[in-house]
């Protein structure tokens, strides 16, 4: 599209999450006019530490915002899996590092979103806007909120997550699909980790039906302590004692136990674990999915907010490549979309079948199933 055309279209952006606040960054670098509507009062991101890839570093440096990620991170050069015991079952650099130039980040989910959100427009992000309706009409959409405001749009972009109101009502009704493992991560000071952590290097300890992640936050002080396992309640927010998850690091590490026993129970966040099924398509003419809306996936691979994130900047380039709104739409979808379904297969694939046997005897949870059937 020509300069001239970027600058007069409208943007809706719904949820200013990782997706929508990099969708909304990029496009606003095109000249767009750009407004994100966000249904939270104030943005607080709860979670943990994650890894951002050298791909997605390579955007911010392209969006002059690689400063503002870097100055609350730290740069890691490789990752390592070990037994439950601490043996090395294998130690590689992060993908990518040759092809960028660049290393990856680890950083705090918090101070993602709030150094992404640091770098837009003041008066863009709109809190207390609750997506209940969008009408797309083609040309553009109308969107209407719980609190009266109505906004129209020449582009909406559904950046609203696991839970997408703009997905639901336009390209699937398949609700989200429930993995059969639970997620407790809690951060933790580094003087608490018993002298596990020493560099800037993520760790995972795999024992039978668990798995830990120790992702430093060295430039916090802190460590990203996370508990992934294998159970068969799905509900959303578990209630979770200290004794379950001693339960579920029992044969590892004793300085892992001990981590693990003094936990603060108030400070772990304790979910289960859900993604979607693939999405067969992600736009119209006028409204387009990214980030957890298109392709919510498995956090094994570690690739949802990077995918996001390099949605954002495929959107931005096919806006830029095509000849219009509709085209580019299309564009960005083939761009994305194969990279993102193998990327939701492969985030699938994180237990064995004897393990997944052990909690659920004689079948497999939702997302041992290419389906989710």
């Amino acid at each position: 599209m020509q300069p001239s055309d970027l600058k007069n279209l409208k943007i809706a952006v719904v949820g200013a999450g990782y997706g929508g606040a990099a969708a909304a960054k990029a496009l606003s670098l095109l000249g767009a006019s750009v407004d994100v509507y966000e249904q939270a009062g104030r943005i607080r991101e709860v979670g943990a530490g994650i890894g951002l890839r050298p791909s997605t570093m390579d955007r911010f440096r392209r969006w002059g915002v690689f400063d503002a990620i870097a100055g609350v991170s730290s740069p890691s050069d490789y990752f390592e899996i070990l037994t439950a015991t601490g043996e090395t079952i294998m130690r590689e650099a992060w993908p990518e590092i040759e092809a960028f130039g660049e290393t990856t980040h680890l950083i705090h989910r918090g101070d993602f979103i709030e150094a992404l959100l640091s770098v837009l427009p003041e008066g863009m992000v709109h809190l207390g806007h609750k997506l209940e309706r969008i009408e797309d009409r083609g040309t553009g959409s109308a969107l209407t909120f719980a609190n009266g405001t109505t906004v129209e749009a020449d582009l909406v972009v559904g950046a609203d997550g696991i839970k997408s109101v703009v997905r639901k009502a336009l390209f699937s009704e398949q609700e989200p699909v429930f993995s059969g493992e639970h997620a407790y991560r809690a951060v933790i000071d580094i003087d608490a980790a018993y002298g596990m952590v020493t560099d800037d290097n993520l760790r995972m300890y795999i024992g039978r039906g668990t798995k830990v992640y120790l992702l430093p936050l060295r430039h916090r002080g802190q460590v990203s302590f996370d508990i992934t396992a294998l159970c068969p309640d799905g509900t959303w927010a578990p209630c979770v004692t200290k004794n379950d998850l001693l339960k579920t690091v029992e044969g590892f590490d004793e300085r892992i136990v001990n981590m693990t026993r003094d936990l603060d129970m108030d400070t772990v966040n304790c979910r289960a674990v859900y993604d979607i099924d693939p999405v067969g398509t992600w736009h119209s003419d006028s409204v387009v999915l990214v980030g957890d809306a298109a392709h919510s996936m498995l956090h094994h691979q570690g690739q949802g907010a990077n995918s996001a994130i390099l949605d954002a900047g495929a959107l931005a380039d096919a806006l830029t490549e095509a000849g219009s709104v509709k085209e580019a739409l299309a564009l960005y979808q083939a761009t994305r979309k194969p990279v993102t379904d193998e990327l939701q297969r492969i985030s699938r694939q994180g237990w064995t079948e004897d393990e997944v046997n052990d909690v659920f005897p004689g079948q497999k949870p939702a997302s041992q199933n290419p389906q989710g059937a």
